[in-house]
């Protein structure tokens, strides 16, 4: 996708949100160092926003999750989406002209995506910890390419509270599962991962041992404190 129409959709999700109203990690290794991309995988994710090493947000809140899927092999069909998306929280919630649900767990237009941070919250109502599935927290979900190549998704969330933290060190991670009920469609991703290791931790290790259909995406950045 070209570098304009990316900045064009962010554009588009910066103003979605205005509606909805809403100590640095170490140097970087790199723009995308840990997109671990695997051409043997059938699904390719790529976030771009965080970037690695940032230091993103206002208390704790308004930084952005902006991340593309290419299904290289599959129709629009058989990646789980389902419907366009411009949601947020109170009377934002799945409503027209884009409805859908928004709350933790697994997204209902995107059904096979996980979205993980290490510092999510277990105090806050619905949230469970770094296991929570934060994908249904999405507020803008749509195609930006349907090819012989591929089908391309695009999904942006802009945080409106501090969930994961204030003025803390963070791991984002992002994977799609894999199609664990064998129904030809990527629509299994639960709403909470397991600690399937037991080592206090969720993380990428629990992701594989669920089973991903993708590269597993991982960013540590910063979430300022600071206020605006």
């Amino acid at each position: 996708m070209s570098s304009t129409t990316r900045t064009t959709i962010t554009a588009v999700a910066a103003a979605a949100a205005a509606a909805i109203g809403m100590g640095q990690l170490i140097a970087p290794a790199g723009a995308g160092a840990r997109q671990g991309r695997n051409r043997d995988k059938p699904v390719s994710v790529e976030v771009f926003a965080p970037e690695e090493g940032h230091n993103a947000g206002i208390s704790g809140a308004g930084w952005f999750v902006d991340l593309e899927v290419d299904f290289p092999a599959a129709g629009l069909a058989a990646t789980g989406f389902n419907g366009l998306q411009l949601t947020g929280p109170a009377g934002h919630n799945n409503i027209p002209p884009a409805p859908g649900a928004f709350g933790t767990g697994h997204d209902d237009k995107m059904p096979g995506l996980v979205v993980l941070t290490s510092t999510t919250r277990s105090d806050l109502p619905g949230f469970s910890g770094p296991g929570t599935n934060l994908a249904g927290l999405f507020n803008l979900t749509g195609v930006t390419n349907r090819d012989a190549e591929e089908t391309e998704l695009w999904d942006t969330w802009i945080v409106g509270a501090p969930v994961a933290g204030s003025g803390v060190d963070t791991l984002l991670t992002v994977a799609v599962v894999d199609d664990l009920n064998h129904n030809g469609v990527y629509d299994d991703a639960p709403d909470i991962v397991p600690d399937a290791n037991r080592d206090g931790r969720v993380d990428r290790r629990d992701l594989q041992a669920l089973g991903v259909a993708s590269n597993i995406v991982r960013v540590p950045f910063h979430i300022s404190g600071d206020p605006a």
